[in-house]
């Protein structure tokens, strides 16, 4: 008999993370023997203990197909809520919500905490006597999910689309700084990642060829303010001018920041960032040119522009999803869908399956040996690995009257069976 499946998300959206759920819908429907209903916790794991449904069965096949160019997360919505090991209740909610609605299938979106949750609930359910199979589907613009030696998933989706985000980024910040340095010698942008470069990294993809004044300072470089400010003069007093890429994460000193509930920096929330504390550094105590350094700190643009995604990273994101579903009705429970590069000159990858146990909360860093020795730029064997990822043209994104078409879903929602229930760790103590 068909059971009915729910996918849900968290953490940080990304450009490419509704093309996996387009993927998830599409895959679903294709197997009406063993999968009924399709539903969507709204607002992730916060939607599913909250009972709040959202029948994604019922949508329009228009509105699923433009899932592709819709991004960030506002189509089923997602959360920073997670589920702690001593939160029992939250636990125990989750699997009363998937036997009221014959839940078969619990698919989860999200990066390494999202695995960690996705493994709990299954595990859960498997404990409880439920016939649900748990799957992770790899979410995540940082790339950090994964092991140090790119066995586990070569990369995830959302980077591809972040990497051809900032190689774009560069470019045209360099035409700025090139013609405006005889006044801005010094332009300073600011990247996401909090402890793991990938995504500054990316600015290489930009100039390849290295003819940019480009610097890029990763947390892993783990310079100081006064040496990154000795590197930029060093630059500024060899080309008169320099383009600088900062980790959001980098240690500059307290900038005030708070956390999510996952315990993660928000730098995006912090009092002050490090672009703004290293151009304050630089105007402050001098830099070896006429002028003053300039900075930009670019935010959840990165990861919630539709027309920077690649069209490599829409396929893999799609296809990931399409791979969950093919595990789920296989019956191979406690996976994550993964992809892995296959060796050779021409760039594709297989998709196949890995633990959730050996990603859950894991955390890849930037390799050491991808960053140069000087500690301001990232080797060419990087840029070969990302190269293939940010694609080769533009994606196409529907267009009325002048505004994008996103995909708009209807809100039905399945009825509900259960009390109401107030979440564990907003209860006021």
């Amino acid at each position: 008999m068909a059971k009915n499946l729910l996918i849900a998300q968290s953490g940080g959206p990304s450009p490419v993370i509704n093309s996996s759920l387009r993927g998830v819908v599409e895959a679903a429907k294709a197997f009406p023997g063993k999968i009924g209903k399709i539903y969507a916790g709204w607002h992730g794991i916060e939607g599913v203990l909250r009972e709040e449904l959202l029948d994604l069965s019922v949508q329009d096949e228009d509105e699923i197909s433009l899932l592709r160019t819709t991004p960030a997360a506002g189509a089923i919505g997602t959360c920073r809520y997670k589920i702690k090991s001593n939160q029992k209740e939250d636990f125990e909610r989750v699997i009363d919500v998937l036997k009221a609605h014959d839940i078969g299938y619990f698919l989860y979106n999200g990066g390494n905490d999202s695995m960690d949750t996705a493994n709990k609930v299954a595990k859960l359910a498997r404990e409880r006597g439920l016939d649900t199979i748990g799957i992770g589907v790899p979410k995540t613009i940082d790339n950090d999910v994964g092991d140090a030696e790119f066995k586990l998933i070569d990369h995830t989706p959302g980077f591809g689309s972040v990497a051809k985000y900032w190689s774009h980024i560069v470019q045209n910040a360099e035409e700025e700084n090139r013609g405006s340095y005889p006044a801005d010698p010094v332009l300073v942008l600011q990247a996401m990642g909090r402890k793991i470069g990938f995504i500054p990294a990316a600015a290489r993809l930009a100039d390849p060829k290295r003819e940019m004044p480009l610097l890029i300072f990763l947390y892993e470089g783990g310079l100081t303010m006064e040496q990154m400010a000795e590197k930029i003069n060093e630059k500024v007093k060899a080309c008169g001018r320099a383009v600088v890429v900062v980790s959001e994460g980098c240690d500059v000193g307290d900038l005030g920041f708070t956390k999510d509930s996952f315990g993660h920096a928000q730098f995006g929330a912090s009092q002050t960032t490090v672009q703004q504390a290293l151009v304050n550094y630089l105007n402050q105590h001098g830099i070896k040119a006429r002028g003053s350094a300039r900075g930009q700190t670019f935010g959840t643009d990165q990861r919630s522009t539709a027309i920077y995604a690649s069209t490599v990273d829409l396929d893999e994101a799609y296809r990931a999803g399409q791979k969950a579903v093919m595990l789920a009705v296989e019956g191979q429970g406690g996976y994550m869908s993964t992809l892995l590069r296959e060796p050779g000159l021409i760039y594709q990858v297989r998709y196949d399956k890995v633990p959730l146990e050996e990603v859950a909360n894991s955390e890849r860093f930037f390799p050491a040996n991808w960053l140069t020795p000087c500690k301001t730029d990232v080797t060419d064997d990087f840029v070969a690995y990302a190269r293939p990822l940010i694609g080769e043209d533009w994606v196409s994104v529907p267009v009325i009257n002048g505004i994008q078409r996103f995909a708009r879903l209807k809100p039905v929602f399945a009825d509900k069976k259960l009390p109401a229930y107030e979440l564990e760790a907003y209860r006021k103590k």
